[in-house]
C-alpha cells in the first residue's frame, strides 16, 4: 500500500531498482567487511565509488586516528586498526542537509564457521525472500537501503531544494569511531536516519554500553597443595553474583519505550581467563563483558555503580584483595530523539503511507552511533530493515520485502524533507 502525495513522490517510488538493491546488497556482504581489517578499507571505497556514479559529491578521507584518539570525547576502539576512511555523499540543495541518512560498513567476525550450516559467511545465499551471510542484517542491508533511496532520486530525474547526506561510517561495532571522525570534519545535517536493523519498529532511544574489565586475584599454589593457595576461579564467584544483583536492580521500573524487554540494561560477562597451568592454583582472573548504560544516565554514574557493587563485596578475600575495575574498549553513551521533534512523525506518517501500517515507537537497549549524532546536536533515530535478533549470529539474514519497504519509506522521507522538483 503506497499512497504517494504528488507526482514527484510517484516518479521516485517507481525509480526504485529492487532487483539492483538485492544485486548491490549480495556484493557488499561479499566483502568480508570485519572491523579493523584492510575489507573495511575496501567497502568504504566501493561505497565511495557507487556514491560518485550516482553524481553525488562525495568526500572520501583517511581517518587521523592519532588525533581522534585524543580529542574530547573519543569514544573508544576494542579492535586494533592502522588505518580508516569517512565516506560522505551529499546532493545538491542550499544550505545544511536536510536529512542524512547514515549506515555503518563494518561487520562482527564470524565466529565458528561450523555454525553457518556449511555455508561462507560472506557468500552471499538467497533462500526464497531471505537473503543470508555476515552483515546482511547488521547492517549492510540498512547501508544499501541508503544507496537504493539516492539512485532512485537520480534515475526519476528529480532534484532536491535541500540536500540529502549519505554517511558511511567504519569502527561502529566497536566503539563508533568512523562516525566520530565523520562529525569532527565537520558534516552536519538537520536531522538523521540511522538505518539500524528496527524489525518495522520506529527507534527513537538507544541505551548504551561500556566495555569493562575486572581483576580477581587469588593466591597461586601447587594444584596437588591447593589448600595452601586461594583460587583467583572462586574468589570470583561472589563478583559474579554481585554482577548479577546489579543487573537486577537497574532493570526496574523500565520507561515505556522498553515495553516488551523485560532486560533492557543487561550486565554481561563475555570473556573469561585464568591461570596459567594445569596443575596450579590461578593467581588470576580476568572477566571482561558490557555493562548497559540508562537512558539518560551519565556514563560516569554507570561506572561507579559496577565499581561500588565490585568493590564493597562482604567476603574477606576480597575486602582484602579488592578486585580491579579499568573500562578499555568502546563506550557507548545512551541516546534519543528530542521529545516533539517532529522527524518522529514525518517518518511515521512515510511508514503509514508506505505500508499501510503505522509504526510502533520503541527504544533499543544496545549502544550505536546515534549518541554521537544527537550529542552533535543532530536529531537522530533508527529505522531500517532486518530484525536485531539475526545480527551477529550465524543464522544472520534480513527479509527482502522488508528492505524493499523501508526503501520506499526513506524515499518518502527524503523528497518531503528535502523537498523535491
Amino acid at each position: 500500500m503506497i499512497r504517494p502525495a504528488n507526482t514527484v513522490e510517484a516518479r521516485v517510488l517507481d525509480a526504485v531498482d529492487d532487483a539492483e538493491m538485492v544485486h548491490l546488497l549480495a556484493e557488499a556482504v561479499r566483502i568480508p567487511s570485519v572491523t579493523g581489517t584492510d575489507a573495511e578499507s575496501d567497502l568504504q571505497h566501493w561505497c565511495a565509488r557507487l556514491l560518485a556514479e550516482t553524481d553525488l559529491d562525495v568526500d572520501v578521507w583517511k581517518l587521523d586516528l592519532s588525533a581522534l584518539k585524543k580529542a574530547d570525547g573519543f569514544p573508544g576502539i576494542e579492535a586494533p586498526r592502522t588505518e580508516g576512511y569517512g565516506v560522505v555523499g551529499v546532493t545538491e540543495g542550499e544550505g545544511v542537509p536536510a536529512l542524512v541518512l547514515q549506515g555503518h560498513v563494518d561487520v562482527v567476525p564470524t565466529g565458528d564457521l561450523a555454525k553457518w550450516e556449511g555455508h561462507d559467511p560472506f557468500t552471499p545465499r538467497i533462500t526464497g525472500n531471505v537473503l543470508h551471510g555476515r552483515g546482511a542484517c547488521d547492517m549492510k542491508a540498512g547501508l544499501i537501503a541508503n544507496l537504493a533511496v539516492v539512485r532512485a532520486l537520480r534515475r526519476a530525474g528529480v532534484r532536491l531544494s535541500r540536500p540529502l547526506a549519505m554517511h558511511c561510517v567504519v569502527s561502529e561495532e566497536d566503539g563508533g569511531l568512523g562516525a566520530f571522525g565523520t562529525l569532527a570534519r565537520g558534516h552536519t545535517g538537520e536531522a538523521a536516519v540511522i538505518t539500524e536493523p528496527t524489525g518495522g519498529k520506529v527507534i527513537s532511544a538507544n541505551a548504551g554500553a561500556l566495555t569493562f574489565r575486572i581483576e580477581v586475584g587469588g593466591m597461586a599454589a601447587h594444584g596437588a597443595t591447593r589448600h595452601e593457595g586461594v583460587s583467583a576461579i572462586e574468589v570470583f564467584w561472589p563478583v559474579f553474583e554481585a554482577i548479577r544483583k546489579l543487573e537486577a536492580e537497574r532493570n526496574t521500573r523500565l520507561p515505556a519505550l522498553f515495553e516488551g524487554n523485560p532486560l533492557p540494561y543487561p550486565i554481561e560477562i563475555g570473556t573469561v581467563r585464568a591461570g596459567d597451568w594445569p596443575s596450579s592454583v590461578p593467581d588470576l582472573l580476568v572477566a571482561e563483558g558490557r555493562m548497559g548504560v540508562r537512558l539518560d544516565e551519565d556514563p560516569a554514574d554507570t561506572r561507579i555503580s559496577l565499581e561500588e557493587a565490585v568493590m564493597t563485596i562482604d567476603h574477606p578475600w576480597l575486602r582484602a584483595y579488592p578486585p580491579v575495575v579499568s573500562w578499555p574498549g568502546g563506550q557507548f553513551a545512551s541516546g534519543r530523539l528530542p521529545d516533539g521533534h517532529p522527524l518522529l512523525g514525518e517518518i511515521s506518517r512515510c511508514v503509514a503511507d508506505a505500508t499501510g501500517v503505522i509504526p510502533v515507537e520503541g527504544a533499543a537497549s544496545y549502544g550505536s552511533d546515534l549518541r554521537l549524532y544527537a550529542a552533535a546536536g543532530i536529531p537522530s533515530l533508527h529505522y531500517g530493515p532486518g530484525d536485531v535478533r539475526f545480527a551477529h549470529a550465524p543464522r544472520e539474514q534480513v527479509w527482502l520485502p522488508e528492505l524493499r519497504e523501508v526503501v520506499r519509506v526513506l524515499a518518502l522521507l527524503a523528497v518531503r524533507r528535502c523537498g523535491a522538483y
